[in-house]
């Protein structure tokens, strides 16, 4: 079982990119998943995640920009990243709280998830 993301680019401010988490022999979408970002020298910080019912939650700074959603019929989990700015430069990881249908509030905690894709990278330049 792995998860594959994909959509990663470089674009300039104001930008949109939709990002991809496929899954592969594992009914991930049917519990909780998360996207996270990293940068260099940082730590993998939360974005958004959303439930086993497509309830989400986002973090502060990407709330109205960012959309998390998923297709169970397709094992996939996407994030559509609008108005891109510099900050939003990292690389993009999709997980999978195994097991768990619903994210709970500590759903931004990187030590509650079990299966993380390879990452992606998003550069935006201004």
């Amino acid at each position: 079982a792995q998860l594959v993301e994909s959509g990663g680019d470089s674009v300039q401010t104001g930008g949109s990119l939709r990002l991809s988490c496929a899954g592969s022999e594992y009914p991930y979408t049917t519990y909780c998943m998360a996207w996270f970002r990293q940068t260099p020298g940082k730590e993998r910080e939360a974005v958004a995640s959303i439930d086993r019912d497509a309830r989400t939650t986002y973090a502060d700074s990407v709330k109205g920009p960012f959309l998390i959603s998923k297709d169970n019929n397709k094992n996939t989990l996407y994030l559509q990243m609008n108005n891109l700015q510099p900050e939003d430069t990292a690389v993009y990881y999709c997980s999978s709280r195994g097991g768990r249908f619903w994210c709970g509030g500590g759903w931004g905690s990187v030590s509650l998830y079990d299966d993380w894709g390879q990452g992606t990278q998003v550069t935006v330049s201004s």
